[in-house]
């Protein structure tokens, strides 16, 4: 075998292994991230998951587009993990949480199981669900401040992440002052979940975001209010402060 031979020879090879080094690396970064997903998540491989959902206000169990727009968010996460989703309406999900994960959309005047979940696990969170307009309706009462939408220009919606332990599966709670926030917030959860896990990694946490405009951007824009967690799971006090938080 000649010189030349022999160089193009151990060239094909060391070409051939760094390749097979390069896909070996990137496929074990690719488990390792879809590892991580999947443990935020809930979602191992195969396993079966509820996207519970309201009805639109006013409805005969119709659910509003962006509620719809937001499910098709989950269900590309969902779909991601390798998971499988049973679409089901809030008031025939009559189950424990814990088994399965659940993502769970709407406010408590639209979906029944939102306002359990509201009332078992986010005791500091008081929506109010009166029909009648005013400048309180829908507001939410977080310990003791109080957000006041204002339609189309700022809006509020709680982005939940809860468990009853490490072992059990997580409850995703995207509970907006209207449609277009639950869709904001299935949103951001899509595209911050891998810093969200890396900051809260399986804990539970419920964060309020502030969508601004939405009249002009529609659900797009979105800001970090604050971390709530604390002060929505613990007990609201029997006497609350009556105005509208700084945001």
């Amino acid at each position: 075998m000649t010189d030349d031979v022999r160089n193009i020879v151990l060239g094909v090879l060391a070409a051939g292994i760094s390749a097979c080094l390069g896909w070996l690396a990137r496929t074990y970064l690719w488990r390792r991230k879809l590892r991580r997903k999947q443990a935020f998540f809930g979602l191992p491989g195969n396993s079966e998951c509820l996207l519970v959902v309201n009805r639109e206000a006013g409805g005969d169990g119709a659910v509003h587009r962006h509620d719809v727009f937001a499910l098709l968010e989950m269900s590309a996460l969902i779909k991601d993990c390798g998971a499988h989703a049973q679409i089901v309406q809030h008031d025939s999900a009559q189950q424990g949480f814990g088994e399965r994960t659940e993502f769970c959309l709407g406010g408590p005047a639209s979906n029944r199981r939102m306002a359990a979940h509201l009332s078992s696990l986010l005791p500091g969170v008081k929506i109010n669900t009166d029909p009648d307009p005013g400048p309180d309706r829908g507001a939410f009462q977080i310990g003791t401040e109080r957000y006041r939408a204002e339609p189309g220009v700022a809006e509020y919606v709680l982005l939940a992440r809860l468990t009853a332990g490490q072992t059990s599966r997580p409850v995703f709670l995207f509970c907006g002052q209207r449609a277009i926030t639950n869709q904001a917030a299935s949103r951001y959860l899509a595209r911050h979940h891998e810093k969200l896990a890396r900051k809260h990694g399986r804990d539970s946490f419920c964060l309020l975001l502030k969508v601004v405009n939405s009249q002009a951007y529609g659900p797009d824009v979105v800001e970090l209010v604050a971390d709530v967690t604390k002060a929505a799971q613990e007990a609201a006090p029997a006497v609350r402060a009556s105005h509208r938080a700084k945001s």
